[in-house]
């Protein structure tokens, strides 16, 4: 399942680029959020391997690629989903800039996500538009 998100954000690109790469910044934007902890390598850089622990669960983040604003690539894996997240940000003038993000769900496993994968697909999509709004209102706020 692979799906494509957008966002205009009325800030410059770099603010948003740093924004977006601060790890203290998760508990603004993604709802439940409580830590991310640095397993191996250097944070934020490719290779770099993390933990992300919220309140209904824990996902292992691994770096791919990040040379934002270009693009940033993490593979995201929990024992019942893996997917890929591919960022990347342009500008649109010198006070806007524009949020992609592509994810593609690689591997559903447990018979009640694959169930929910098949028939509300539409709410993976929903809940990584909602985490990009909060992501743009915090960005927008902290201008």
């Amino acid at each position: 399942m692979r799906f494509d998100c957008q966002i205009d954000i009325n800030s410059p690109i770099g603010k948003v680029v740093d924004i977006f790469l601060n790890p203290d910044n998760l508990k603004y934007v993604q709802d439940g959020f409580k830590s991310k902890t640095l397993i191996r390598g250097a944070e934020g850089k490719k290779g770099a391997v993390s933990t992300l622990v919220y309140e209904k669960l824990e996902l292992q983040e691994t770096i791919l690629i990040n040379n934002l604003p270009k693009e940033f690539l993490g593979l995201y894996e929990h024992k019942y989903t893996t997917n890929t997240m591919r960022v990347s940000f342009e500008v649109l003038n010198d006070n806007t800039t524009r949020y992609h993000s592509e994810i593609d769900y690689t591997e559903l496993k447990g018979f009640m996500v694959k169930i929910m994968a098949t028939l509300f697909p539409g709410m993976f999509k929903k809940q990584v538009e909602k985490w990009m709004l909060k992501f743009k209102n915090f960005a927008e706020q902290v201008n």
